[in-house]
């Protein structure tokens, strides 16, 4: 790899519940064009299989794997239930420059995902949790009908121990963060994502639903980079 390659920025894009590496596709080439170097990673905690017991701190674990894998400073970003194995995964490595929480967990240690729900979210370490019902409401309201089918169709299980597990320590304490307010968010509140952006060092507000990778993806490359550069 050149040293040229090695000036340019480096993100890793971390996804949500139920989703994978590939809800980043319309978002990777935009990143791309701004002269990012996009990574991704595939979350053990989201499969197929109605037997996966894979829990956050495996998420946490890959989240790692790539940063191990990434040279220079990361700038890591992570969606909804991401924010849970990113902020995990980004304690005690020095090369991870900044999280960016996009309408994402960024919650205190000792915090999981099922004891923020209220009891809405089962907990245990085995068991798995389907999509929602209504994936176009819940996560794709406003993004092209084509891109919403697709999306749906690809979304898979995920596991009651991935949300039950409790964050260890909260990088975002050590580590520079932004946070990325959804204002149309169906799944998480606008209210709920304020709240947690006042533990970012910085925020910003997108007029889109819980999914702007897929409906506003070159206005979400603007503003990450635009963070970037401040």
């Amino acid at each position: 790899m050149t040293s040229a390659v090695h000036s340019k920025p480096a993100i890793l894009l971390v996804h949500g519940a139920w989703h994978g590496a590939w809800c980043w596709e319309k978002l990777v080439p935009e990143l791309t064009a701004l002269g990012w170097r996009v990574a991704t990673v595939d979350l053990p905690s989201a499969s197929a299989d109605p037997d996966n017991t894979a829990g956050m701190y495996d998420d946490a674990l890959a989240v790692r794997a790539c940063l191990d894998g990434i040279e220079g400073p990361v700038t890591v970003l992570a969606h909804s239930y991401g924010g849970l194995p990113a902020t995990e995964a980004a304690v005690g490595v020095p090369k991870v420059s900044r999280l960016v929480y996009l309408s994402a967990f960024q919650l205190e240690e000792g915090d999981s995902l099922a004891g923020q729900s209220g009891g809405q979210l089962p907990s245990g370490d085995s068991g798995t949790l389907p999509a929602p019902d209504d994936p176009y409401t819940y996560f794709y309201a406003d993004a092209a009908q084509e891109d919403a089918d697709r999306a749906a169709e690809r979304l898979v299980l995920q596991t009651v121990k991935s949300v039950s597990e409790p964050l260890t320590a909260a990088a975002w304490k050590t580590v520079a963060s932004s946070y990325i307010v959804c204002e149309k968010d169906a799944v998480l509140p606008p209210v709920l994502q304020e709240a947690m952006a006042a533990r970012a060092d910085r925020s910003y507000r997108l007029p889109s639903s819980h999914s702007p990778f897929l409906s506003m993806p070159a206005e979400l490359a603007r503003l990450i980079t635009a963070d970037a550069h401040r």
